[in-house]
């Protein structure tokens, strides 16, 4: 099936980054889980904040079979509907709660410290997931994500000078 294909290229994407990372310093790893919010409701063009379509609901509990597979310490998101609905399966299959943040206003010096050796999702937008990771490898690779897509999972790897990237489609 398509979750199985999907967790299989997710495992080998974690392995390939775990194998790399074992020859550097022996330091804290240090894992980001960056996602772009599922499908939204698109029917009023005036509505800021809609909420998930049905299958962008049944996408956000697909996220949550692969994330089932991971350790997750911490579950960070936009304060939006389409957003916090994208990250509310994860967060209640790991017995957590989900932390907002403001894209534009957050302390990446502060965030990077606060969540240092820990394994971390993150839920926001076509524009915002893209710098989100600029920020966390230190430079401008990635480019907003197209509104319609919905599947692509960005992961960082930082241990100690060693900074590793990919993003993964997952659909």
């Amino acid at each position: 099936t398509k979750l199985i294909t999907m967790k299989k290229y997710l495992i080998v994407a974690l392995l390939f980054l775990m194998t790399i990372s074992t020859f550097s310093q022996q330091e804290e790893k240090t894992t980001y889980y960056l996602i772009r919010h599922a499908e939204k409701d698109r029917s009023d063009k005036t509505d800021k904040n809609p909420e998930l379509t049905k299958k962008g609901k049944d996408r956000a509990k697909k996220w949550s079979k692969i994330f089932d597979e991971l350790k997750i310490d911490a579950i960070y998101s936009t304060d939006y509907n389409r957003t916090l609905q994208t990250a509310a399966p994860t967060a209640k299959s790991k017995k957590m709660s989900v932390q907002k943040y403001h894209p534009t206003n957050i302390d990446m010096k502060a965030f990077i410290k606060k969540t240092k050796g820990k394994s971390v999702l993150i839920v926001g937008h076509s524009n915002t997931i893209p710098s989100f990771t600029n920020k966390l490898i230190g430079n401008g690779k990635y480019l907003n994500i197209d509104d319609t897509d919905n599947d692509n999972l960005y992961l960082v790897t930082i241990e100690g000078d060693l900074i590793e990237h990919v993003v993964i489609d997952v659909e």
